[in-house]
């Protein structure tokens, strides 16, 4: 960010144009400018609601306003999402309640209502869709925006007024606030969304990354957990700026496939497109045998190559998915469908297949099946989760073993490398 005060900008409440060296809109007086050298060029944003479920439930009772207020309880007992009162208190996301309580003992604990969050969700998207049809959700309270050409459709307004003018329209007609990010690519408009909450807008320009990057910590970088933070700590990365420096081939020797995302997002580079709620909400793969299968193992080695297919196309898609499928259907026809909610989220065959696994074995010797199939919902992109959140080494070992098969595969095709379980003959052929 520059904090230049001759730059090109405008005032976030009257939308009007701002020049020269102001504290303050001459029009409204209000003292929320936004300027930047490249605000008239960027079109990509990062959207995201303030402590949405809090934000939703002091909507509803006024009388919260002023309160600490904190979702969650229930079977998990932790903080689901919190308000901005309470977070200055210690309250965070995830959170054990009774040390969210110790941090604010007079927080109000509100049971959360998604169904009721699911509806101030659609509120808000359909508001965003108004702005841009490349709307891409992440979850209920967040999505990323790519409004090129839309100057054509709304009066030639730039893409920075019309999400200054979305901001106050969602807390107008909604209720609730959001902050936005505006950048050249997913990474930086995510970053900038999260620099000034509650009620922010925040600017990372291209010519500015590299040095706006530089000094700020690894974690940082969508993808490097705790785990993996530390893991770059005893090798001697801290900051990003190190990575500026490094070669892409030592990233990937020392990381694998997780190194060259480190060498491209240290260097602000993300080329990965918006996709609109168009997009295929799973991804997912099965097979039907041509004689009934009870054996586990034979099963097992079945989901393992489907478990295999899922994850190429995931990763072929850039994309990764939280909880995982697992269909099966008898041999009088009737359909089984289990599933399994992850942590974060995975584009990982390992990690597909072995949840699956265990969804298998409470069914296995339960009766015959003709088919089998595995896949992945909750779609996202790739910013959590593999390989970085895997916090035991063996699961981490695999990991790096199935980045060196996939590089394998690619090069010398998809049979070329297989694992124990798909390598075997099995009596049953499929269709």
């Amino acid at each position: 960010m520059t904090g230049d005060d001759i730059l090109p900008g405008f005032c976030r409440d009257c939308f009007r144009p701002v020049t020269g060296r102001v504290d303050r809109c001459r029009s409204c007086g209000s003292p929320r400018l936004v300027r930047h050298a490249e605000i008239e060029a960027l079109s990509l944003a990062h959207i995201d609601c303030d402590a949405f479920y809090a934000s939703v439930e002091k909507r509803d009772n006024p009388e919260l306003a002023d309160k600490p207020v904190i979702v969650g309880g229930g079977k998990r007992g932790v903080v689901s999402t919190c308000c901005y009162i309470a977070r200055i208190r210690g309250v965070r996301s995830a959170m054990p309640m009774f040390k969210a309580l110790e941090a604010c003992p007079d927080a109000v604990v509100i049971k959360p209502d998604m169904e009721k969050y699911a509806r101030f969700g659609r509120e808000v998207r359909a508001l965003m869709e108004e702005l841009t049809p490349l709307v891409q959700p992440i979850s209920i309270d967040e999505a990323f925006l790519d409004l090129r050409g839309t100057e054509l459709i709304h009066h030639h307004e730039p893409p920075a007024r019309l999400l200054a003018r979305f901001a106050r329209r969602v807390e107008d007609e909604v209720g609730v606030t959001v902050s936005v990010g505006l950048s050249y690519c997913k990474f930086l408009a995510k970053v900038a969304s999260d620099m000034r909450k509650p009620r922010g807008f925040s600017v990372i320009g291209q010519a500015e990354a590299l040095a706006f990057l530089a000094p700020k910590p690894v974690s940082l970088i969508w993808g490097v957990g705790r785990a993996f933070a530390e893991k770059l700590a005893q090798d001697g990365i801290r900051e990003i700026g190190q990575l500026q420096q490094m070669d892409e081939a030592v990233l990937m020797k020392r990381y694998g496939t997780m190194g060259q995302r480190l060498f491209n997002l240290s260097r602000g580079i993300d080329v990965r497109s918006v996709h609109s709620d168009g997009e295929a909400k799973s991804v997912s793969a099965e097979t039907t045998f041509f004689d009934d299968i009870s054996d586990f193992d034979e099963l097992a080695a079945h989901l393992r190559a489907l478990s295999e297919k899922v994850s190429r196309r995931l990763k072929r898609s850039n994309l990764a998915g939280q909880t995982v499928v697992l269909k099966l259907k008898t041999q009088d026809f009737k359909s089984r469908t289990r599933n399994f909610s992850l942590d974060s989220p995975t584009q990982l065959a390992d990690r597909i297949f072995r949840t699956g696994l265990a969804l298998l074995e409470k069914e296995a010797g339960t009766a015959k099946f003709r088919l089998i199939g595995i896949g992945v919902t909750s779609l996202g992109a790739t910013t959590l989760a593999d390989p970085q959140d895997l916090i035991d080494q063996q699961a981490a070992r695999r990991a790096k073993a199935e980045a060196a098969v996939d590089k394998l595969r690619d090069k010398f095709g998809t049979r070329s490398v297989e694992t124990g379980y798909t390598f075997r003959p099995t009596d049953s052929r499929t269709r």
